[in-house]
């Protein structure tokens, strides 16, 4: 199926590495305004080259979505250099394998941050333009270890 997102902007957290930087190669084949945002700098700048070599463009952008600021910031940014976002990728998050009971009040805080908390704030960022324009798409990115955790009982 062919499907052009010419003249559509879209954005994608944690864009630089995985299943990020595939739907942002996607999105910039198929005609769109691609912006890639991650925490790390170096990883950005690599995916952007990488995608560059295949003749796609995109923007990088470094943001910490766990971070509020950080998201109004990079929407700002965005909006400003490519135009209302019409579609809004939350993949950012990361995976760590503990068991149930070692994981404290911290590691859960970081984790709703990065996973719930950013795609809340990302999203209610976009969410105006959206419905002004009538168009809009939000897509919400879980990975396997958020809904399974190795959580397997010490006792057993």
């Amino acid at each position: 199926m062919n499907l052009s997102m010419k003249d559509r902007v879209a954005v994608v957290t944690g864009g630089s590495k995985g299943i990020g930087i595939a739907v942002a190669r996607r999105f910039a084949e198929s005609g769109a305004k691609v912006a890639i945002l991650a925490r790390g700098a170096a990883d950005l700048a690599a995916a952007r080259e990488a995608l560059a070599k295949d003749g796609l463009v995109v923007r990088d952008y470094v943001c910490d979505v766990a971070k509020a600021a950080d998201i109004s910031k990079a929407h700002d940014k965005i909006v400003a250099d490519l135009g209302g976002i019409d579609v809004l990728v939350n993949n950012a998050g990361t995976a760590r394998t503990l068991a149930f009971e070692s994981i404290s009040d911290e590691a859960w805080q970081e984790d709703l941050d990065l996973k719930l908390f950013a795609a809340i704030r990302f999203s209610r960022l976009v969410w105006p333009g959206m419905k002004q324009r009538k168009w809009g798409r939000i897509i919400n990115v879980l990975n396997t270890f958020a809904k399974a955790p190795n959580c397997r009982p010490a006792w057993r």
